[in-house]
């Protein structure tokens, strides 16, 4: 039961009555609180969707660079237009080509013989997201490869 406008007038000015007790709301505690737990629980949503779209970029470039690569009539066209996928593949998921690198691999040694296994590697670094600063301190949020294996067809 709440004291009525007599006793509170009777308890005198400046003192808490038995009954009386604080009052007020938690709009405060509750802004703070949210404001501390949810800009992590961002930050940490925003990094794991840039991993993951770097990882699908990678996939999908070193899947095309090696279907491109094979394609091609002589090893040094096919490096280049293994990179040009490499590259236009990394800027359909936004990531930057500068933090991605390419190597092949080829068995038996001449890559464009018939029958021959083609191997792409694609590595990307995938930088921490807000980072103003993060390429001079080398803060990345992971290192990212995806390899992928063509043949050269028999007939072409």
């Amino acid at each position: 039961m709440q004291p009525s406008s007599r006793e509170r007038a009777a308890s005198g000015p400046g003192q808490w009555s038995e009954q009386g007790g604080e009052q007020g709301s938690a709009v405060v505690e509750f802004i703070f609180l949210s404001l501390l737990l949810m800009v992590p629980l961002v930050y940490f949503v925003i990094t794991v969707g840039q991993i993951q779209g770097g990882s699908f970029a990678v996939v999908g470039a070193a899947d095309q660079a090696a279907k491109v690569y094979v394609a091609q009539p002589d090893p040094a066209s096919g490096r280049a237009a293994a990179e040009q996928a490499v590259q236009l593949a990394l800027a359909d998921y936004g990531q930057p080509a500068e933090n991605a690198s390419m190597d092949t691999r080829c068995e038996p040694a001449d890559c464009l013989a018939p029958g021959s296994a083609v191997t792409v590697t694609v590595k990307l670094t995938v930088p921490l997201p807000f980072v103003p600063f993060g390429d001079a301190l080398h803060l990345n949020a992971s290192q990212l490869s995806a390899s992928a294996t063509q043949l050269v067809g028999r007939f072409r």
